[in-house]
């Protein structure tokens, strides 16, 4: 189910409201619940965040939809692509989140030696890494080479939704690269009579030594990925870790493999960057969710 911020938030009341009627909720009585799921967006003015919620044990299933907050201070450091548990509080009527905390990503499979190699590896380099552009900041242009061999640029795409996510082909673990590329085809599905029209998915590799074009033809096929709405895309060494840069990507080969964070962004329109996900312990209806999202702004 999806909803406007205003449109949801009277949803949930009045579902609310139900459960006080049905006695499911007494009305002096103060239930809680924990809510976890993603941000969508923030409306700190309504003292209101939109939240893809995962199922909400004894009240509902999961779905899209709007919570207030008392405090408008409550909502700092929240963006798009954020995940986030908190309290959903219920009193007579009434309903407001509180104890809101940003959930980091935290990898169950993170190997602590490779990450403190990619430290160590940075340090060395005497060069700092840049910082990643912040959620609401504008995206300099890139230009590389998708799976048909064609110059994609970022600018040429002005005017729709971009969504950007990194991987490598040669990757082992399905957890991983093979997880957040299977969420894109789910996007892919979700939104097929969008694509092309006002929304494009591109794939980034971070291994363009080995993933050229034809690798990058191949794994796209699987995908059936055509090159006009899913760009698999490669190009020289610094201009992919420009790219990679850009959104916060971490990579250095190990072993033949290729040690990595993973980060999923979403560009509004105008060339901005509406949302930012850390990691893959998302679904892929949250991500189609904050696509949707950003479609409607």
């Amino acid at each position: 189910m999806t909803a406007g911020p205003g449109r949801a938030l009277r949803f949930l009341l009045a579902g609310l409201m139900a459960c006080l009627a049905s006695g499911t909720v007494a009305a002096q009585e103060t239930a809680r619940h924990q809510v976890t799921g993603m941000v969508l967006s923030v409306d700190a003015p309504r003292r209101s965040f939109l939240v893809s919620h995962d199922a909400i044990e004894g009240l509902m299933g999961p779905m899209t939809m709007a919570f207030e907050v008392r405090d408008a201070a409550e909502l700092a450091g929240l963006t798009p692509g954020t995940a986030v548990r908190f309290t959903l509080v219920m009193t007579a009527g009434r309903a407001h989140a509180e104890a809101i905390a940003v959930v980091p990503y935290e990898s169950v499979e993170l190997d602590p030696m490779s990450a403190r190699r990619l430290r160590l590896l940075e340090a060395l380099s005497g060069t700092p890494r840049p910082t990643p552009l912040a959620v609401g900041a504008g995206v300099p242009d890139f230009t590389l080479t998708d799976q048909s061999g064609a110059k994609v640029s970022l600018s040429q795409l002005r005017g729709q939704v971009v969504v950007v996510n990194f991987i490598y082909t040669s990757c082992a673990l399905t957890q991983f690269c093979f997880r957040v590329a299977n969420h894109f085809a789910s996007i892919a599905r979700r939104f097929e009579d969008r694509l092309g029209k006002d929304l494009t998915l591109l794939t980034v590799t971070f291994d363009p030594a080995r993933d050229t074009v034809e690798v990058l033809r191949e794994y796209a096929s699987q995908w059936n990925a055509a090159p006009g709405t899913w760009k698999f895309l490669t190009g020289e060494a610094d201009d992919v870790r420009r790219v990679c840069d850009l959104f916060g990507v971490d990579f250095f080969p190990d072993e033949g493999l290729m040690n990595h964070s993973l980060r999923t962004a979403i560009i509004d329109r105008r060339g901005t960057l509406a949302g930012r996900i850390e990691g893959n312990e998302y679904t892929a209806a949250q991500l189609g969710d904050l696509v949707a999202d950003v479609l409607r702004r």
